[in-house]
């Protein structure tokens, strides 16, 4: 495929049919259980606790997220960041997981490599496995600079060059001095790096690709957004490179070895050539000798078109947040009771692959300030988190923002729902699902239970709230099934109970704007 061609047409001429979904493939949670798997990203952009490190403050809240019904946990970059400050996506030196003492400290952002390992280990006696958040596609924090060639190219072409080459004096030098060569002994220099944002000869910010000697210029296999999505931030890594690649390859298998990770979260995949990736969890799989390790990659679209070929490209190997159905959420949240309901799965990766879909409905990215702001709003987000949670389609997600007080983005009302639903979703959603979507502001869903859990019926609604008011409500008849007889099904949120008939039927009721979930048996808090 030539630098301008298209992913997408690349993949529909070679296409010979996607592979199996990852999920079933894919280990979600540290035992074998009939229980629904669940992660959770525990960390919102400046989490920090007052009183102990977060790692440790993950540990205490262990034994609450497994009772929830959490299995997996999405923690933050464990690495050495380019301050004492940074969150890790700032990423100085991978091997560095608190260790050492480098940039001015020893511990990150987040805690000590020890209190990290205790904190994973008490994680999966708890049946809990944890994801490490991989920081693969650059670097940032450079020991000292270097003098090089590179041309500056247009921040929205990067494949036009705005000048001839010419030398630079850019931060690309990694020494790693604190760490004394421990576990690594690979330094990092310009040639192991495809460009980056500053000339510190001239002081000039732009993007500069990397030329001359035995750089090979962008990577072809990268998105195609301002041409090519090669670079994003900082000194931009060559995955090409040979020694690159034995460094992070070895650095995958160590790090879920040495922390007791089961598996990665991949950042920013639109800018990293896909068959480094692919080249590496083939990898980490057969170093670590685990053919289930889990990987989630963030590739963020809200065109599912883009995002198919990249489902196909990496073998089901892969699992993909499912992006699309976040901004259909945060549209629906925008445009109130104008959203039609019965379209909120169209056009997502939930509907087209459920099982390679990551189903989520904020994180850290969408949070208000940042560059990928799309928060959805409170009203919305009880009816999203039951959609996610509780109709059984792709592997849900849930934030840590709207779960734990905190400053940037906390609202009770979300908390206190959101535990209903995990709670739910723990003990009754499961078996079939049968879809009621009565009208543009009212769809809901019954599941049908299986041989070790209950079932439950659900309703959602987006309609203006001051309609109940005047006492207008949703009704909607639904069949839990022949199997449950003549029953009552109550209430989990406030109180209230439906009659269910003999072969099955009921009639459901939700207040407008609301979300009502009953199961048939008593619920205790």
């Amino acid at each position: 495929m030539g630098q301008n061609g298209s992913l997408i047409d690349w993949v529909l001429t070679r296409l010979r049919g996607y592979p199996r979904p990852a999920l079933e493939r894919m280990r979600l949670s540290h035992r074998s259980t009939p229980d629904n798997g669940l992660m959770i990203q525990f960390f919102t952009w400046d989490s920090k606790h007052p009183n102990m490190s977060w790692w440790q403050h993950f540990e205490t809240e262990v034994p609450r997220l497994a009772d929830l019904g959490v299995t997996q946990v999405w923690l933050p970059p464990p690495n050495k960041a380019m301050n004492e400050t940074g969150q890790g996506y700032d990423a100085y030196d991978l091997w560095d997981l608190g260790e050492f003492d480098q940039k001015g400290v020893v511990s990150t952002r987040w805690g000590t490599k020890d209190q990290l390992v205790h904190a994973i280990e008490v994680a999966k006696a708890h049946g809990i496995d944890v994801l490490i958040d991989a920081i693969l596609n650059h670097k940032i924090g450079a020991d000292r600079t270097e003098t090089f060639e590179a041309v500056p190219v247009d921040p929205q072409n990067r494949l036009r060059d705005l000048t001839p080459p010419r030398e630079i004096e850019g931060w690309t030098a990694f020494d790693f001095p604190g760490r004394k060569n421990h576990y690594s002994t690979f330094k990092w220099t310009q040639e192991h790096f495809t460009g980056l944002d500053w000339d510190h000869k001239k002081r000039l910010k732009g993007v500069y690709r990397i030329v001359g000697g035995s750089h090979k210029g962008w990577s072809k296999f990268v998105d195609s957004e301002l041409g090519n999505y090669d670079y994003l931030l900082g000194a931009d890594i060559d995955h090409r490179h040979p020694d690159v690649r034995q460094d992070i390859f070895a650095w995958g298998e160590w790090v879920l070895k040495t922390t007791g990770g089961a598996g990665f979260r991949l950042d920013a995949i639109k800018h990293i050539d896909r068959y480094f990736l692919l080249d590496f969890l083939k990898h980490v799989r057969r170093a670590t000798g685990r053919e289930d390790v889990f990987a989630v990659a963030e590739y963020w679209s809200a065109n599912v078109k883009l995002i198919k070929p990249y489902i196909y490209v990496f073998q089901g190997l892969v699992t993909f947040f499912d992006v699309p159905l976040h901004h259909n959420f945060y549209r629906a949240s925008k445009a109130g009771a104008r959203y039609d309901l019965r379209t909120i799965f169209n056009d997502t990766v939930v509907k087209f692959r459920p099982g390679d879909a990551i189903t989520f409905v904020d994180n850290h990215e969408c949070q208000i300030g940042q560059s990928l702001e799309s928060w959805v709003g409170a009203n919305f987000k009880i009816v999203a988190y039951a959609l996610v949670l509780l109709r059984g389609e792709g592997h849900p997600c849930v934030f840590y923002g709207d779960l734990y007080p905190n400053e940037e983005c906390y609202d009770a009302r979300v908390a206190n729902a959101l535990q209903v639903f995990m709670k739910a979703r723990k003990l009754y959603a499961y078996g079939d699902r049968t879809d009621y979507f009565h009208s543009r502001n009212c769809i809901g869903f019954v599941r049908s239970g299986d041989a070790q859990h209950g079932g439950c019926a659900v309703l959602v609604s987006n309609a203006d709230q001051g309609h109940g008011a005047q006492g207008v409500i949703h009704s909607v008849r639904m069949n839990v099934g022949t199997n449950v007889g003549p029953s009552t099904f109550n209430s989990m949120i406030g109180t209230g109970s439906v009659d269910v008939s003999a072969d099955g039927w009921g009639t459901f009721t939700c207040l407008p704007g609301a979300v009502q979930v009953w199961v048939k048996n008593d619920f205790a808090p």
